[in-house]
């Protein structure tokens, strides 16, 4: 159930001004220092001056909220269990975390690409690439969701390098990884209320598996991050924020000075619909992630080890390594042969 603060430094994220980083060198070199502290002590933060426009976000999630508006055929005409790169709409209560089914019902979409099914010897991973299922009756749902695509990209570059530039990393060190051929990933997601039968979990405790998340939520609620103190505390939705958190390959990077957090999303309330917008800013799937080059390296704690959940610094390893387990009957129908026996 709901945890509530009782230290009121955790009674918010740290707030990041992206805009702070063009207004002279003294509000630049504060901005860094924030973001330094933010990034290393918390793994979590509000990110505001992104650039990002209401126009843009009102595209999007008008255009997401008429999906989920479709009549249920429609959206199931776009199951991902027909998609062996595991596209398209999950039905409430089909993906799984932790083992668990999440309260909720998605779309993923990514770049839009024609599929590539591997070939002797190469790695499975490339079954994730391929094209996208869209509705036929929203053809403005592809033309938004593309588009935050492009911006939100270019808005987490920025983002990393701005990162890496404060812990005193060389800014673009992993541009090469990205590029044209990086994988990014989009959610939309829809928290339809409590399931009724005394589970709470919208999604189940996680940490995410490439290098940055930008998650636009709306004012229902329900994100908790686990802080310094191993609780899970509530993240209060900011107007024109996105939440931003550390993936495992940052944590892999940096050899855990930089380390992914544990959050979760604790459904609404009955009959009370939950809406929000996770953004993945992943390398391309053959991205092997070299160890960052910084000054605080000798400082850094290593990568948390847990035997369930291996890190791997070659990206399209953690990714399928999450699908394989969130999306069960996806994996029975098309990647049989890449589940481990029972």
């Amino acid at each position: 159930m709901t945890t509530h603060a009782t230290d009121p430094s955790y009674a918010q994220l740290p707030i990041i001004d992206l805009s702070a980083a063009d207004r002279g060198p003294e509000e630049r070199d504060l901005f860094h220092a924030r973001l330094h502290s933010a990034a290393h002590d918390v793994g979590f933060f509000q990110l505001t001056g992104h650039g990002v426009t209401r126009a843009e976000t009102e595209a999007l999630t008008s255009a997401m909220r008429a999906f989920f508006a479709l009549p249920e055929a429609d959206r199931l005409a776009l199951d991902n269990i027909n998609s062996p790169h595991f596209r398209g709409y999950t039905r409430t209560g089909d993906e799984r975390t932790g083992g668990a089914r999440d309260w909720r019902d998605q779309l993923d979409i990514g770049a839009e690409r024609p599929a590539r099914v591997p070939g002797p010897g190469e790695p499975p991973y490339w079954w994730l690439q391929g094209p996208n299922q869209w509705p036929a009756a929203l053809p403005e749902l592809r033309t938004a969701a593309l588009a935050w695509i492009d911006k939100l990209s270019a808005v987490a570059q920025r983002l990393l390098r701005e990162l890496l530039t404060a812990i005193g990393a060389p800014a673009g060190f992993y541009d090469p990884v990205f590029g044209a051929h990086a994988h990014p990933h989009l959610k939309l997601v829809r928290y339809p209320g409590s399931a009724g039968d005394g589970t709470d979990q919208g999604v189940g405790a996680h940490k995410d598996y490439g290098f940055l998340t930008l998650l636009l939520q709306d004012t229902v609620g329900g994100l908790q991050v686990q802080r310094a103190d191993g609780r899970f505390h509530e993240v209060p939705p900011l107007d024109g924020a996105f939440v931003v958190n550390l993936g495992e390959l940052l944590e892999v990077a940096t050899n855990g000075y930089l380390a992914a957090t544990n959050h979760r999303v604790v459904s609404p309330p009955a009959a009370t619909e939950r809406f929000s917008v996770p953004f993945f800013y992943n390398p391309s799937l053959d991205a092997k992630i070299a160890p960052l080059p910084f000054p605080h390296a000798e400082k850094a704690p290593g990568v948390t080890t847990d035997p369930s959940n291996p890190l791997f610094a070659e990206y399209g390893y953690n990714e399928l390594k999450g699908k394989l387990r969130a999306h069960p009957l996806v994996a029975e129908r098309h990647h049989a042969n890449l589940l481990t026996p029972a």
